[in-house]
C-alpha cells in the first residue's frame, strides 16, 4: 500500500496517541482517519470518574484474609485488545517461556522458565482483587514467588529503578522497583490451589494487591528492567511499515482504575 507523506504523518500521530491510550496497534490506521476531538484552549471542568473503593491498611499494603474467606473472581474478566478472550499461548506454567531483558541492570537475562522459579520460596496469600469498576472483583488465594526473590535470582542491581511487564495481549504496565520489591508483590501461577485458568492470566500473572486489578497484569510474556526510561515499542500499522518511536514511555501513576 502506497501512502502519501501527509497520510504517513497522520498515522505517526495516531500511533503515538494510541500507545498513550493503550490502544491495540492494529486499529491505529482507522483511528488516524477519524477527525481529532477539539482540545479546549483553556482549562475546563471535566467529570470525575466514580471508581470502586480499594481498601488498604494504614501503611498502604493490602489486607490479607483467611483461607476460608477465599472465593471466586466475578465476571467479566477483561482482555483489552482480544475481544474479551485470552490470546492463544502456552497456558501450562510448567512449559511457559517469558522473555527477560534487564538492559544491563542484572546479571542474568534471556528466557525465564518454570525451572527457574521452582527453587525459589513459595508464597501464598488471600487478598482482594478489585477492578476500578464494581466488577471484576473477588477475594482469592494466589500462590507463586515474591517478585523480590525473582529479582534477586536475576541479580538485579540497585540502579535498576523501573520495571515493565508485558502481557500476551500486548497490554503493559510499568512500576518503580520500590513497588515491585514490596513483599506483597508476587509472580503467581496458582489460583485457589489450582493452576490459574487462561481467562485469569495463565500461565503467569503479576499480583500487586495494593493496586487496582489492571496492575495485576495477566499472562506475562515479557519482563524488562531499566535504570532510566524505556523506549517506545514498535508499532505495526495495518497496510504500512512498522513505525519505531524512540521516546520514553511515560509511567502510569499509582493506582490504575481500569479492569483486571
Amino acid at each position: 500500500m502506497r501512502m502519501s507523506r501527509r497520510q504517513a504523518m497522520r498515522v505517526s500521530g495516531a500511533g503515538l496517541t494510541g500507545l498513550s491510550l493503550r490502544l491495540r496497534p492494529e486499529p491505529l490506521l482507522a483511528h488516524a482517519q477519524q477527525a481529532p476531538q477539539p482540545v479546549p484552549d483553556k482549562l475546563v471542568e471535566t467529570p470525575v470518574r466514580n471508581i470502586a473503593q480499594l481498601p488498604l491498611l494504614p501503611d498502604g499494603s493490602a489486607p490479607e484474609y483467611t483461607p476460608r474467606e477465599a472465593g471466586t473472581i466475578s465476571e467479566p474478566t477483561l482482555w483489552r485488545y482480544t475481544k474479551g478472550q485470552p490470546p492463544l499461548i502456552e497456558f501450562d506454567y510448567r512449559k511457559m517461556k517469558v522473555k527477560v531483558d534487564a538492559r544491563g541492570t542484572a546479571k542474568r537475562s534471556g528466557t525465564l522458565t518454570f525451572a527457574d522459579l521452582e527453587p525459589l520460596p513459595r508464597h501464598s496469600f488471600v487478598v482482594l482483587l478489585q477492578c476500578g469498576a464494581p466488577n471484576p472483583r473477588g477475594i482469592v488465594k494466589w500462590t507463586g514467588v515474591r517478585f523480590a526473590d525473582f529479582a534477586n535470582m536475576l541479580g538485579v542491581q540497585a540502579f535498576a529503578h523501573y520495571c515493565r511487564i508485558v502481557s500476551s495481549d500486548q497490554y503493559w504496565i510499568e512500576e518503580d522497583m520500590k513497588t515491585m520489591l514490596h513483599p506483597q508483590v508476587i509472580l503467581a501461577w496458582m489460583l485457589n490451589d489450582e493452576p490459574i485458568p487462561p481467562k485469569h492470566g495463565a500461565p503467569l500473572r503479576l499480583i500487586i494487591p495494593f493496586r487496582y486489578g489492571a496492575r495485576s497484569i495477566k499472562a506475562i510474556t515479557e519482563i524488562y528492567f531499566t535504570s532510566t526510561s524505556f523506549p517506545m515499542p514498535a508499532v505495526q500499522v495495518r497496510g504500512a511499515s512498522t513505525l519505531h518511536f524512540q521516546g520514553p514511555v511515560s509511567r502510569e501513576s499509582g493506582q490504575e482504575a481500569r479492569g483486571s
